[in-house]
């Protein structure tokens, strides 16, 4: 049988993990920390899990290397440069592993990502030896990008950034261009210096393509620093629960909160999250709560915007939600919400005095209101703000509006000027949130749902900034 390589993945985070088999025994790449999805494909293949392997010690979320190899009993293979707290089969660069008599692995220092960062060839048995069918290269070469280069400190930037350089060159001097590339990060991950511009790749399409491969070294820096945008502060978190060796995950049902404990939470000064969609929530929800819906990336924006440790209530339509919310959460190291509750909106308010509607317009809606001409039932704006982050911004913003990142939002709510707030981002998505936080401030805020792309066409101004 051929070897087959399978993707995992995780795209609430813009990741993706592999499992590679040759239908006897398989390899798992850069796996996340619910290892159940794991354990399913590899049973559904009638596969042995015998390797598993990280790329790096990652900053995006929790690894569940060490638990996968724990319950398969399969090596555990992390760079043996790397401090970590926990026994595993140290590799280094020029190693090669034995996986079967028709796989093995072939181990390449590529620092840049991080310092220790190790690319894993694939090589095939084929009648004239071994070829190599592809590369697993975690946050070094991505598709039309490499891995940012600031995430250990901005004081190592500029070393790590050349270092990508030549580890991106390293692996396209070494490999055929008929090599496929497996990058664990790229496809939304913030650990990504830009996002992935194609589903698939190959050495070949990279040298064509990716800037790493066509830029000479200081241009390429400049570049890619110049480019890089804040990273979500969960981050600080994740590399140290993955040198220490991560915990086994608990998915079980949390306590359930009636409404009577669902106030007390808000009062407290607890984050209440309602997963709904955010046309739902602006329906009805309750107040005191915060919308981060389960349709987008739910988990990355509330580790970014809480203090780490605050206790998590989560609400939802149905458990299923809640269970999905909770896989999520325990990537990043958030591993049981203190409470949940499902069912109407109307089942979580003590009075209906706690429910709340929260204004939702579009661009045109914006554009008529800025020209003295608000739509019935909406407030006029004294404020417009945009959430997006500064990259986004910097490529175009609408005249006069005020930028406040969505994850700056709970520390800088004294910046914003007084009045009716006309909130917007890329899609509404963080718009929302937004508004949701600044209502719990006191703040009357209005969400424009919309598609950013759609504002300079209903005639709203957009001007850019070098």
């Amino acid at each position: 049988m051929a070897v087959e390589v399978s993707v995992i993945a995780t795209s609430s985070l813009g990741d993706r993990s592999y499992l590679v088999s040759d239908g006897q025994v398989a390899i798992v790449v850069d796996p996340q920390r619910d290892i159940d999805r794991i354990l399913y494909l590899a049973g559904e293949k009638g596969v042995r899990i015998t390797h598993v392997v990280e790329t790096h010690v990652h900053n995006d979320y929790v690894s569940g290397g060490l638990e996968l190899a724990r319950v398969t009993g399969a090596r555990y293979l992390v760079a043996a440069a790397d401090e970590v707290g926990f026994a595993r089969m140290p590799v280094s660069d020029g190693d090669v592993v034995p996986v079967s008599d028709s796989v093995r692995l072939r181990v390449i220092a590529t620092p840049g990502h991080t310092f220790h960062h190790l690319s894993y060839v694939l090589d095939e048995a084929t009648d004239g030896g071994w070829q190599p069918a592809g590369v697993f290269t975690g946050g070094s070469l991505l598709f039309g990008t490499t891995g940012r280069t600031d995430l250990l400190g901005s004081g190592h930037a500029h070393d790590l950034a050349h270092r990508q350089h030549a580890s991106a060159r390293r692996l396209a001097d070494l490999l055929p261009d008929g090599t496929q590339v497996w990058p664990t990060h790229g496809f939304g991950s913030f650990c990504s210096a830009s996002q992935s511009d194609a589903p698939e790749s190959t050495i070949g399409r990279e040298k064509a393509k990716n800037p790493v491969l066509r830029l000479a070294a200081e241009e390429f820096v400049a570049e890619t620093l110049g480019g890089l945008d804040a990273y979500p502060a969960y981050y600080a978190h994740m590399g140290v629960a993955n040198a220490a060796g991560p915990a086994p995950v608990d998915l079980t049902p949390v306590t359930r909160a009636d409404a009577g404990e669902l106030r007390e939470r808000i009062a407290a000064g607890q984050w209440v999250v309602d997963l709904r969609h955010r046309t739902a929530y602006a329906a009805s929800h309750l107040a005191g709560t915060v919308s981060l819906g389960l349709d987008g990336p739910m988990s990355t924006w509330l580790g970014w915007l809480i203090d780490w440790g605050t206790p998590i209530t989560l609400l939802a339509d149905t458990p299923q939600q809640v269970a999905d919310a909770q896989r999520e959460l325990v990537r990043i190291g958030i591993d049981r919400p203190a409470a949940h509750a499902t069912g109407g909106v109307e089942q979580w308010a003590a009075d209906p005095g706690q429910l709340r509607e929260l204004p939702m317009a579009d661009f045109p809606a914006l554009a008529a209101a800025q020209a003295g001409n608000t739509p019935a039932g909406l407030p006029a704006p004294d404020v417009v703000l945009d959430v997006r982050m500064t990259n986004e911004w910097k490529a175009g913003h609408i005249a006069g509006a005020v930028h406040i990142p969505l994850p700056d939002l709970p520390t800088r709510l004294a910046d914003l000027p007084p009045g009716t707030v006309w909130v917007h981002c890329g899609s509404g998505y963080r718009a929302t949130a937004a508004a949701s936080l600044l209502a719990n401030a006191g703040r009357r805020a209005v969400v424009v749902d919309d598609m950013f792309g759609r504002a300079e066409a209903v005639g709203l101004e957009i001007v850019t900034e070098a």
